[in-house]
């Protein structure tokens, strides 16, 4: 039986997504024999099965680190008010380490004020706008996890992020701008590119990493690309065949882009998965910062 032969350009998200997992696993048993980790929880709003995936993957990953899960879902046309009131709640609960907002929400609620209700020491996603503000000043240790996945599938590469050049297409407060500061206070020089940008193709040629977040399939191609850079894919597109199945692409042409690339992330399989190990590594650190704010006794 022949071995397929693996590509050691696609860097491979769900071994990094192992070795994250691992280092947390290890830390919860630690703090187990002292100040127990608590649940963490997540919300979704309604039944939407794009949504339920996502929470699949994460309720998976707090099992293998022995981090408790609930899955809690609130309905459609709960108002605002009593969603930020049970949110409180959870601030409240010393027995939860993080709360987890799963999006969608419904249109008459406002995410950012959901966001800004998760107290920032239970915010495991760093979404709660003090979250995002910390890593202006280089406080990274609670930051978007998808961003922060970003950064992590760079440091795999092998790449010295001090000086090095990163240009990120797209500017969305969940992960461009976030990714942007998380580089920076890495020592990186990042260029952003966004929907006004004259020339995005310019700015991506030059560049020894690229970070694409549009929501476009395949906009990233390879005339886009420096020979030998690193791209990170953080776009998840679906995209109908000519035979009518749904196939997950990225941002990224990355049949086309693998041949100049010396490395790039796949999707599925490249991200994401890290993205959820980033996760779970955010509730060691509340874990650890509410124990420091003299929530938890330790």
């Amino acid at each position: 039986m022949n071995t397929p032969l693996i590509d050691n350009r696609l860097i491979d998200g769900r071994k990094v997504q192992a070795r994250i997992l691992g280092e947390v696993a290890g830390f919860v048993a630690d703090a187990a024999k002292t100040t127990p980790i608590g649940k963490l929880v997540s919300i979704s709003f309604g039944d939407i099965a794009e949504v339920a995936v996502y929470v699949r993957n994460q309720e998976r990953a707090a099992t293998k680190v022995n981090i408790p899960f609930e899955q809690v879902v609130w309905p459609s046309d709960i108002s605002a008010d009593e969603a930020k009131n049970r949110i409180q709640q959870m601030n409240d609960d010393a027995g939860i380490t993080g709360v987890i907002l799963q999006r969608p929400v419904p249109d008459h609620i406002n995410i950012r004020s959901l966001q800004s209700a998760v107290h920032p020491l239970k915010d495991v996603e760093g979404m709660n706008p003090a979250s995002i503000g910390n890593i202006v000043y280089s406080d990274v240790a609670l930051a978007p996890c998808t961003a922060a996945a970003s950064v992590e599938l760079i440091k795999q590469t092998g790449l010295d992020l001090q000086g090095l050049e990163v240009v990120m297409i797209g500017h969305s407060e969940i992960v461009g701008k976030p990714a942007a500061f998380l580089l920076m206070a890495e020592g990186a020089t990042v260029t952003i590119c966004h929907h006004k940008t004259r020339s995005v193709a310019m700015h991506s040629r030059r560049a020894d990493v690229v970070i694409v977040a549009v929501g476009i399939p395949h906009f990233l191609g390879a005339d886009m690309v420096k020979p030998g850079a690193a791209v990170i894919d953080i776009g998840i597109n679906q995209k109908i065949m000519d035979d009518g199945s749904v196939r997950i692409v990225g941002d990224v042409d990355t049949d086309a882009v693998i041949e100049i690339a010396s490395w790039i992330t796949p999707v599925p399989g490249g991200v994401g998965p890290v993205t959820v190990g980033i996760l779970m590594r955010n509730a060691t650190v509340a874990h650890q910062r509410q124990i420091a704010a003299g929530w938890l006794s330790s």
